[in-house]
């Protein structure tokens, strides 16, 4: 009997496998090929794509709450600018981040994950690439930005820990100086 599979034909909790301790050589060359792959595919969509400023934020917004319109008004302004507007892809805030940078005809773009039941990319992205592995995502999100806006109700775990990883990175690499500002809109986040 075979494992059902999801959208993309990823057995589910292939990652939980891969992690649980070593596996056949050939079994972790293939997941590292797929891994290659996906970054390959990250590059080549985002490339060209310009300075962009990605904005984190919670998928669970509702286009009526005031986080989305404040969202949806910072994107547009930082789109006018001439950033790109890079956000996850999805639904609630990052859909309010893409919809506002198309409303002043400015370009947006998503990277968005594959969910089962979940995540769809929104309909105001000019260009999306969707990824199977969370750590290629951030990866993509961090590199072609100029800056991190993090509005509330991003704070779940997940973003928390996406802009907070970085931050070491920059210190090795760059020493003492790091060239991304986070702002951040609530006290309680520090």
């Amino acid at each position: 009997m075979t494992k059902p599979s999801n959208r993309n034909g990823k057995h589910p909790g292939e990652e939980r496998y891969f992690v649980q301790g070593p596996h056949s050589r050939f079994t972790e060359f293939l997941f590292t090929l797929k891994v290659v792959r996906e970054f390959i595919k990250g590059f080549r969509a985002l490339h060209f794509m310009g300075p962009c400023v990605t904005i984190f934020g919670s998928a669970r917004f509702t286009e009526e709450h005031h986080f989305y319109q404040l969202t949806r008004t910072m994107a547009a302004s930082l789109s006018q600018m001439g950033f790109v507007i890079m956000t996850g892809g999805g639904p609630g805030i990052m859909e309010a981040a893409n919809r506002g940078a198309k409303d002043v005809n400015g370009r947006s773009v998503g990277c968005n994950i594959s969910l089962p039941h979940e995540q769809h990319p929104n309909p105001y992205l000019d260009r999306t690439v969707t990824l199977d592995h969370f750590f290629v995502r951030k990866v993509l999100l961090l590199k072609y930005s100029y800056a991190f806006l993090v509005m509330p109700g991003g704070g779940d775990p997940g973003c928390l820990r996406k802009i907070r990883r970085p931050r070491p990175l920059w210190k090795h690499q760059l020493g003492s100086q790091s060239p991304k500002r986070i702002p951040r809109l609530c006290r309680t986040w520090r």
